[in-house]
């Protein structure tokens, strides 16, 4: 189920335009007890993280956790998500990763050119899709040290 927005961000937004990409990740991150707020596009994501147009009574300090982005998406591309949210010292350290089925050297190295955290390639079996979701989940949610203000 996707997350109402409220004051309380679930830990995860999830940045992705194909429905069954969608559907994978939240069943995976569900499996875990993980809630996901899910946005369509790259207007959406930085609607949502920066509490603007349809989210704009979100409280724009009450980031999630961690951003899953894929890179080709509609009306803003995900690198270009990603130089926004790095230009800006709000979402500056809000950790990303990209989460995409591109495996073109050229997105590799701009994504982490501009910022990423991590880059994923999207598993094409569904078990090891779920698989690397639940690595993503435990790692950014459970291993990796959150700033403060993110915990």
């Amino acid at each position: 189920m996707v997350a109402e927005v409220t004051s309380e961000p679930p830990p995860i937004l999830l940045v992705e335009d194909n429905p069954d990409d969608v559907l994978l990740t939240r069943r995976a991150l569900a499996r875990q007890g993980l809630e996901t707020a899910v946005v369509k596009d790259g207007i959406e994501a930085l609607d949502f993280l920066f509490a603007e147009g349809r989210f704009a009574d979100r409280a724009a300090s009450r980031l999630p956790r961690f951003v899953l982005l894929d890179l080709k998406l509609p009306k803003v591309a995900g690198l270009e998500v990603l130089r926004r949210l790095r230009s800006d010292a709000r979402t500056r350290g809000l950790p990303v990763v990209v989460f995409t089925s591109s495996g073109e050297e050229r997105d590799l190295v701009e994504a982490f050119e501009r910022g990423a955290n991590s880059y994923v390639r999207k598993p094409i079996d569904s078990i090891q899709f779920g698989s690397v979701l639940r690595d993503l989940g435990h790692y950014w949610l459970t291993v990796n040290e959150a700033t403060p203000e993110r915990a």
